[in-house]
């Protein structure tokens, strides 16, 4: 610990340089006996390094002894604490080549979803794992046979030994002139561009910064939207483009005969399943949250005048490639009464004793994914606009319904909001997502009769609004008055206008 920075750099690559220098030693001791010629000059010899050409002991010198021998590759600690994880989709098969920071696996903890990249070029010759099968931390995940020839078979790291490179790795990591991690590709746009890659949003694996974010925050910058690449899902097309008919034809197509659907078998047997992955984080968190006394609220928002003012902005984001839905209304609505009571958007600490108030406005979303209930967060909702927050809400639901949410995404939420109503219901109880002090829950909107200001019955929109909030430290007035402020942004949207940013 007592080194500095450019000490412990340079003991390492020396470190390096020796271990790399005893591989070529002992490739030439192991060498056959036996004459040989050179690829480049056709020159016989003996191999070693007196009699070798140049050109063959420069090959010596950039190759790794190790090549050709079968490594375990193993699962590295990944943080937080985290000593397993589920095994979601296999990237590779047995006998694909791979290379470095190629893809692997991805993998989905408690906390979060990762994916593993290759350290190694060579051929995959063994998986571990089935899918949705459980790894272990310094556990075998495959086998990858090194590239070239080589007989030479070396003990593997131990745990103990690859957590010590891992450690090292990090500190250097850390203190190697604050680098950002990304690909000579990604350094090649960001230069192109003029992008400080430190100010880029990166979801990669312990910080790395992807294509995909480059280009996301390149779009941002011109004001438009990147479309999901071909390695994802394909969006679904109402969000994207309009729904065109086919071209007619001279033949009308046959038309294909109707299969009903089938109906769900009943299952007889009783089944255990175990609980993983983000359901298995909904446990401890709802067992937490049900030790906090919970403050209810509950009222009607008439949504009228926002539904005329979507329906006349829909077509300008449709334009730029996002669907406009209510909810980047609804959030930046919250952002805004925050200003006012910003207590709501605080945490206690462990023994409630101290509470802290946030200085960026992070508001989770509840999602419901394939993996289950996670919460996502759209990170300073304070400095976005509407049209930033919904090109945000629509690149968590991408990856939410993909399952490739990372721990930037899902942590560091200080308010949430459930859109339950998306699926039905008005009224609800929502459970709060600790350590947040309150949550909010929307209904379904619905066309109800309602008395205008001279007494008749008109047409109304409404929707119902369910808050509930930590009640040892949050009163009741208090949540009043925000939600009292938070539906008058979202029944007078104009009245946003005066402090929008």
């Amino acid at each position: 610990s007592a080194l500095s920075s450019r000490s412990l750099t340079s003991w390492l690559r020396v470190t390096r340089s020796a271990q790399r220098l005893s591989q070529v030693q002992r490739t030439l001791r192991l060498a056959p006996a036996i004459s040989a010629s050179c690829t480049s000059c056709s020159r016989s010899y003996r191999p070693s390094p007196a009699n070798a050409c140049s050109s063959y002991r420069r090959h010596l010198h950039t190759s790794d002894a190790r090549r050709g021998k079968v490594v375990k590759f193993l699962l590295a600690d990944i943080g937080e604490g985290i000593t397993e994880v589920t095994v979601k989709e296999w990237y590779v098969k047995v006998g694909d080549r791979v290379s470095q920071f190629d893809n692997i696996v991805e993998v989905q903890s408690d906390k979060s979803a990762a994916t593993i990249t290759s350290r190694f070029d060579g051929v995959v010759r063994k998986l571990y794992y089935e899918i949705d099968g459980l790894a272990k931390k310094d556990f075998p995940l495959v086998d990858i046979e090194l590239d070239g020839p080589g007989d030479e078979v070396e003990e593997e790291d131990t745990p103990q030994q690859q957590g010590v490179i891992n450690e090292v790795s990090s500190v250097i990591e850390a203190i190697d002139s604050g680098k950002v991690p990304a690909t000579p590709a990604v350094r090649r746009i960001a230069r192109e561009h003029k992008i400080d890659l430190s100010t880029i949003a990166a979801t990669g694996n312990k910080g790395r910064v992807l294509k995909e974010d480059i280009l996301r925050h390149i779009s941002l910058q011109k004001g438009e939207v990147v479309r999901p690449s071909t390695q994802s899902p394909p969006a679904p097309v109402s969000m994207l483009q309009e729904i065109r008919p086919p071209p007619s034809t001279a033949e009308a197509p046959t038309p294909k005969p109707f299969v009903p659907a089938a109906a769900p078998s009943v299952v007889r047997q009783d089944q255990t399943m175990a609980i993983r992955g983000f359901q298995k984080a909904m446990v401890k968190t709802m067992t937490a949250a049900n030790s906090i006394p919970t403050f209810g609220y509950a009222d009607e928002i008439d949504v009228s005048s926002l539904a005329l003012l979507r329906a006349n902005l829909k077509g300008l984001f449709k334009g730029r490639g996002v669907k406009l839905s209510y909810m980047p209304f609804f959030i930046k609505a919250a952002s805004m009464a925050l200003v006012h009571y910003p207590v709501l958007n605080s945490s206690p600490n462990a023994d409630c004793t101290e509470l802290t108030i946030k200085g960026d406005h992070n508001i989770g979303i509840a999602m419901d994914t394939p993996q289950g209930l996670v919460v996502p967060n759209i990170k300073s909702v304070q400095d976005k606009s509407v049209y930033e927050i919904s090109v945000e809400l629509y690149r968590l639901m991408e990856l939410g319904s993909s399952g490739k949410l990372g721990m930037a995404d899902l942590t560091g939420g200080t308010l949430s909001l459930s859109n339950i109503g998306a699926i039905g219901g008005t009224y609800c109880r929502p459970v709060l997502l600790p350590p947040e002090v309150m949550i909010g829950a929307l209904g379904k909107v619905q066309t109800l009769p309602r008395f205008d200001d001279d007494g008749k019955v008109i047409k109304a929109s409404i929707l119902n609004i369910s808050w509930s909030a930590d009640h040892r430290v949050i009163d009741g007035a208090t949540v009043a008055r925000f939600s009292n402020l938070w539906k008058s942004f979202i029944e007078n949207p104009h009245k946003m206008l005066v402090d929008l940013r």
